[in-house]
């Protein structure tokens, strides 16, 4: 890669407001490459006042781009997705080194799904849907309007900071919404340069605005904010019913995508190969810090222990190093506090019955890293198999029958996605109508598709990403019903009076 990192750069500020770099008055932020501890930029941070400035320009420019015709959002959309393409190398650059994903994963996952979704809105923006105007009583005519909702506050997590952005973002803007993005302070570098370049496409100052800041005063501030219409949040459960708990002190809609913990059952006639490899790649995507990611493998007794052999055996061969070599195939944790954590809930697992199988340990490398782990006969009560662990840890334990793997799937609070791996269609389909989850996998775990919804139930939120059904996020729907008689005394009038 030839590209690097902007430091301190005047046109990539820590946040962006009513079109340009905006000067905060906030505390400094490192913005740190947890592969080496680096330095990779250093901003001011937002303040709630910033917050006010940001809120009142989206405000401001909200009847302009929600004027807008769809074909007009559609081709400013289009305009950005090709700036990204154009850009695409930047991109990857800033998201490895803010985040420490390998390069491998941020150039055929990142980027292009987030051009990708760009993409999809800018032509959904076009194809909004409604009940057929018609006369639905026989002296008025009904119709549909679908209007933008308004000003979008959307918080987003540092695990994809740029596809957050997009998920959020860009739905709203296709709607006519204006946005104010408030992403993870310690992963802010690719939603900056989506701003800026998003001016280049088209995009009218105070639109789509930044603010970097942090959760507890910033995010508060954002999601609390009484101006603005729609609160979108993705991240953890406990700071998501906080967010709520802002929002709704102004009664704003909200849609949040919290955490999960999928289940990853394998039933007897499964392919056990495609099971083992699914498992490793479901686990240890961006090394397993991904709410979808398959954190219970839950496994027929008759395939366990070759299952669990074989997941160690892959697991041993995955190599944790640099993640710009694009042999790398696990890259750091976020932190050093983030990676301390995995590794202590890893560490208490024996005390509850859990078997360290693979990994387990911390490797020898400058970063936050953390060897892939698997986790053998836990305990369905155990910390390492009820809680989230948001690392490369897979858990494992046995069924003995279809029910009671459906009722261990089940089990938790978490309801955001799943998969089922067999042979048989009907145990397939049984699978996918009885897991409680907001996506359910056969045979495959984690791939995703801009045209497909995602979001989850329970403890993992409400409402959906991607897809035409994220623009109900956005989007009020308003009845017109017009008289078409020109009578001046309606036959229902005398439900009120009568005419004397």
């Amino acid at each position: 890669m030839t590209a690097t990192p902007r430091k301190n750069s005047a046109n990539l500020g820590g946040s962006w407001i009513d079109g340009a770099a905006a000067v905060t008055s906030g505390a400094q932020q490192r913005i740190v490459n947890p592969a080496d501890g680096t330095t990779v930029a250093e901003i001011a941070l937002a303040t709630p006042a910033d917050v006010d400035v940001a809120v009142t320009s989206a405000r401001t420019t909200l009847c302009t781009w929600a004027g807008a015709t769809p074909a007009d959002r559609s081709v400013v959309l289009n305009n950005l997705a090709e700036l990204m393409s154009a850009n695409a190398e930047l991109f990857i650059t800033e998201e490895v080194a803010q985040c420490g994903k390998p390069i491998r994963l941020a150039t055929e996952f990142d980027v292009p799904g987030s051009i990708d979704n760009i993409m999809f809105f800018a032509g959904a923006a076009r194809h909004l849907e409604g009940k057929a105007t018609a006369e639905y009583s026989s002296d008025h005519t009904s119709s549909i309007r679908r209007e933008a909702v308004g000003v979008v506050a959307t918080i987003t997590p540092w695990n994809y900071p740029l596809q957050m952005a997009v998920w959020k973002a860009i739905p709203a803007l296709a709607a006519g919404c204006t946005v104010v993005i408030k992403p993870a302070e310690i992963t802010p570098l690719t939603t900056l340069t989506l701003a800026r370049i998003a001016k280049e496409a088209g995009v009218p100052d105070g639109v789509l605005n930044v603010v970097t800041g942090s959760g507890t005063d910033v995010g508060t501030a954002l999601a609390g904010h009484p101006d603005v219409d729609v609160v979108t949040f993705t991240g953890s459960t406990v700071v998501g019913r906080k967010v709520m708990a802002a929002a709704a002190a102004h009664g704003h809609r909200t849609q949040l995508e919290l955490g999960g913990k999928a289940p990853f059952v394998v039933f007897d006639d499964a392919d056990l190969d495609a099971a083992i490899q699914g498992a490793v790649a479901g686990a240890l995507i961006n090394s397993g810090q991904d709410c979808t990611a398959a954190t219970r493998a839950i496994v027929a007794r008759d395939l366990y222990n070759d299952f669990v052999a074989g997941v160690a055996e892959v697991m041993g061969k995955v190599v944790v190093g640099d993640p710009l070599d694009p042999d790398t195939d696990l890259g750091p944790l976020i932190s050093f506090a983030h990676r301390n954590r995995v590794a202590d809930m890893v560490r208490r697992a024996p005390n509850e019955g859990g078997r360290v199988v693979t990994g387990g340990v911390i490797p020898d490398l400058p970063g936050s890293y953390y060897r892939p782990t698997l986790i053998a006969d836990v305990a369905e009560s155990s910390e390492i198999y009820r809680d989230e662990i948001f690392g490369p840890v897979l858990t494992v334990r046995p069924f003995t029958d279809d029910d009671d793997a459906l009722r261990q799937a089940n089990d938790t609070g978490y309801g955001l996605a799943a998969s089922a791996w067999t042979r048989n269609v009907y145990r397939a389909q049984r699978a996918s109508r009885a897991i409680n989850a907001g996506c359910v996998w056969i045979n495959d775990h984690i791939p995703i598709v801009s045209e497909m919804p995602h979001g989850g139930v329970g403890a993992s939120g409400f409402g959906k990403d991607m897809s035409d059904y994220s623009f109900e996020e956005y989007l009020t729907i308003k009845h017109v019903m017009s008289d078409i008689t020109a009578a001046a005394e309606k036959d229902w009038h005398r439900t009120v009076f009568r005419k004397r």
